[in-house]
């Protein structure tokens, strides 16, 4: 009889830690667009932005970030057991596609700078350098 109960007390305790876990895992995940948004929406509010400069901030943000998501991603990293020549190449791409995500950068840098102040602009790229830090960090973790 007690190995009954210990049993029964066994199958209902796993049961409610298994939904408890898989109701865990079934959290939505944001796309990069509904990311990139958030991501703007959040500096826009750090800086203070009045109503339309803040739209006018997160629909450019948004596309500077979609021109840098086409980009593909980065090349992979150097690896030790390459040849000299795969490693250079692999450094020739990671060198053109920095250049390339400079010139958005700069392109970008003339937008805002149309409705931003230069200290804004700064202040842009300080809390995006911020939340990307933030996000690799949480990537860093372990048992996400």
């Amino acid at each position: 009889m007690k190995n009954i109960i210990r049993l029964l007390l066994l199958a209902v305790t796993l049961t409610t830690f298994s939904h408890t876990l898989f109701a865990q895992d079934n959290r939505q995940r944001l796309s990069r667009e509904q990311l990139a948004e958030v991501q703007a929406k959040h500096i826009a509010e750090e800086i203070g932005m009045d109503n339309a400069a803040s739209k006018r901030f997160i629909n450019t943000y948004c596309r500077f970030q979609q021109e840098i998501w086409a980009l593909g991603p980065r090349p992979k990293q150097v690896l030790h057991s390459m040849t000299e020549e795969e490693t250079g190449e692999i450094l020739k791409a990671r060198f053109s596609r920095s250049q390339k995500i400079l010139d958005i950068r700069q392109k970008y840098y003339a937008i805002y700078s149309e409705f931003l102040t230069q200290k804004q602009i700064q202040r842009v790229y300080e809390l995006e350098r911020q939340i990307m830090h933030r996000l690799a960090q949480r990537g860093k973790k372990p048992n996400r």
